[in-house]
């Protein structure tokens, strides 16, 4: 009898194991597949198995294995990666009780840490996982000087099922008058860019002294100077929120001065520096293309994105940071409205795709509809750039996590 019970149990475990499996290999036709890896295929097919693209082409060469579950849709294209976010951390309702992204008692706080504050149900991260965000760069906002880190991760629900791609992904940084908004000091960019500086130099001598090789002569472990030097070493990107030409061209000198790997956040008027950018080799996550002109956005151009890509500068377009629910914006929209002001569709795509994978370091797994990638796929019912499509299917590392059209 118990053998019986535990055979019974095993083939139920079987049958289980085996709709698993067909749930994870799925074949998506659509009209057209942006691959983002080359020219959009018409009529193509993308075929998923265990969480990976199993292949990619057209539907005419490619043979739909017995068991696959099929999708189609007008378009489709791989899932959008939001490369500068503070979802998960900052809540829907923008009430005190949902708002993790800013610690506002001292200016300089590098080693907090993103993971310890996100929440992987949070309605935000639905919202807009439901709209074909796929991967998020998220953490602690713009607003301090150093307001902690941002971590890349998947917007399944379920954090423990292996969406997080990185725990440390860059540390972030704010040059520009707004932080005095937050702290009593700094109130000016030049005193807290000397305070940057300050710590900075600590963290150099932090370092210094760790490499001690006598061990009793070490100083005892210091987190803050601890991810600063791995800022310095190059371990950790900075990125680094600055919208006024002159805080962008004040970044870029002190990433020369202190060898500093960076990343331009919001560069309201990047348009204005496009030279020195270029020259500096250092790519954009631009704010949200309609994002609102005032204060340090006032400047701010529907046709930055083009003119930065024009120049030859890497360019993501983000979801931002907003005072008003639902929190965070559609990038889509805003890539959109970007393309509706100088870019290619292909070219805007990209700046939510390939580019925003690649600047957050992630481009081995994300941003492109290529074999052995993660499946992170959106289905479309029209253009993803006419207003009134809709995102009907999202799935991401194989499994489909929204069917209604949204």
């Amino acid at each position: 009898m118990k053998r019986n019970i535990k055979l019974a149990g095993l083939i139920l475990a079987g049958t289980i194991l085996g709709l698993k499996q067909a749930e994870a290999q799925i074949a998506v036709r659509g009209e057209t597949v942006y691959t983002m890896a080359g020219t959009p295929i018409k009529n193509g097919l993308v075929l998923i198995k265990d969480g990976k693209i199993e292949a990619v082409g057209a539907a005419n060469s490619l043979q739909v294995p017995v068991g696959y579950k099929s999708y189609t849709a007008k378009v489709v294209t791989p899932g959008f990666v939001d490369a500068r976010t503070s979802v998960g951390l900052a809540g829907i309702y923008n009430v005190p009780a949902d708002q993790q992204q800013l610690e506002k008692t001292v200016p300089v706080q590098p080693e907090l840490r993103a993971l310890d504050a996100y929440n992987p149900q949070e309605e935000l991260v639905k919202w807009v996982r439901d709209h074909g965000v796929t991967t998020i760069n998220t953490g602690h906002a713009p607003g301090a000087l150093v307001s902690g880190q941002t971590m890349t991760i998947k917007t399944s629900s379920n954090i423990a099922q292996h969406t997080l791609l990185d725990t440390t992904t860059m540390i972030a940084f704010t040059i520009g008058a707004t932080v005095g908004d937050n702290f009593n000091s700094p109130k000016t960019s030049a005193k807290g860019v000397a305070m940057l500086r300050a710590e900075l130099q600590a963290a150099q001598e932090y370092t210094r002294k760790m490499s001690n090789k006598d061990v009793s002569k070490r100083p005892d472990r210091n987190l803050k100077s601890e991810y600063l030097a791995g800022v310095l070493s190059g371990r950790y990107k900075a990125v680094v929120t600055a919208n006024k030409a002159n805080d962008i061209l004040t970044a870029l000198r002190l990433a020369k001065e202190f060898n500093l790997n960076i990343i331009l956040d919001g560069a309201s008027e990047a348009h204005l520096v496009a030279d020195e950018i270029k020259a500096a080799g250092v790519p954009v996550i631009l704010h949200p293309t309609m994002a609102r002109a005032y204060g340090e956005n006032k400047n701010i151009s529907f046709e930055t994105a083009a003119v930065l890509t024009k120049a030859g500068i890497p360019v993501a377009i983000q979801s931002g940071f907003e005072a008003y629910v639902p929190r965070a914006r559609v990038i889509l929209f805003e890539a959109g409205v970007a393309v509706a002001n100088g870019l290619t569709v292909e070219q805007g795509l990209a700046t939510i795709t390939t580019n925003a994978a690649r600047i957050i370091g992630q481009e081995q797994r994300i941003g492109s509809l290529e074999k052995g990638k993660d499946a992170d796929v959106v289905l479309f019912d029209g253009d993803p750039f006419e207003y009134t499509s809709h995102v009907c299917a999202v799935i991401i590392d194989g499994k489909v996590v929204s069917e209604e059209c949204k």
